[in-house]
């Protein structure tokens, strides 16, 4: 499953948008300003692509666009009204991947989303330490203070994640699509639940005090890098 956060403020245009992007093996979140933006873009390792408006209600598509090139390589599309050369140049010296000005036809727009998705993902490391935790993910070898811990797939699919994020909040249904990817109509949010208390109890000295795979109320879970 590929994630797309979409930045537009303009209600009719993002469902438009959102309804040309989205299928079966892509999700759209679409946020209406830049601060409901903002609330989602800790969890920025969980998009494979942003297609932000520049010109919003609250401020501009490029302040968030550079604030998200300080920590992340996501691949970004601007959208906006503005079609001078000045204006283009300006988006992508700040660090966007392409730029498309209004008025726009939804299956060129799905074409240029589609190519950056193709670039894929950052890849995340093979391997993780820390604080006596070590974390293989290639070999499938995973141990704590040099003792070898076993972890089911869905186990490791699940640390993977949260340890890629690097301290970021991943939502239960970003991770519930990401680990559970086998085409299933429904999965029971109960087995995230159960995934999530079985790592602690493999992983936390004390289980009901977590101090690293953390609950996020309201939003999700983290891996907390001290």
């Amino acid at each position: 499953m590929r994630h797309i956060l979409l930045l537009e403020d303009d209600a009719t245009l993002g469902q438009g948008i959102r309804f040309a992007l989205e299928s079966g093996s892509v999700r759209v979140e679409l946020c209406a300003s830049l601060a409901q933006a903002r609330a989602m873009l800790p969890g920025v390792p969980a998009f494979d692509l942003l297609v932000l408006d520049v010109n919003l209600p609250d401020g501009s598509g490029l302040d968030l666009l550079r604030e998200v090139r300080r920590s992340s390589s996501v691949p970004v599309i601007l959208l906006t009204a503005n079609d001078m050369e000045t204006d283009i140049v300006m988006g992508l010296e700040s660090g966007a991947d392409d730029y498309v000005t209004k008025p726009f036809s939804l299956a060129v727009l799905r074409a240029r989303v589609n190519a950056q998705l193709r670039r894929g993902a950052p890849v995340q490391p093979d391997t993780f330490s820390q604080d006596g935790f070590f974390f293989d993910f290639a070999a499938m070898e995973f141990t704590k203070n040099g003792v070898p811990v076993e972890l089911s797939k869905t186990e490791q699919k699940l640390l993977r994640l949260l340890t890629g994020g690097r301290g970021a909040t991943l939502s239960r249904d970003t991770l519930i699509d990401r680990i559970w990817t086998d085409g299933a109509a429904y999965v029971d949010e109960n087995a995230l639940s159960v995934t999530v208390k079985r790592l602690r109890g493999k992983l936390e000295d004390d289980p009901s005090k977590p101090r690293y795979l953390k609950t996020v109320y309201g939003l999700g879970y983290a891996w907390v890098v001290t």
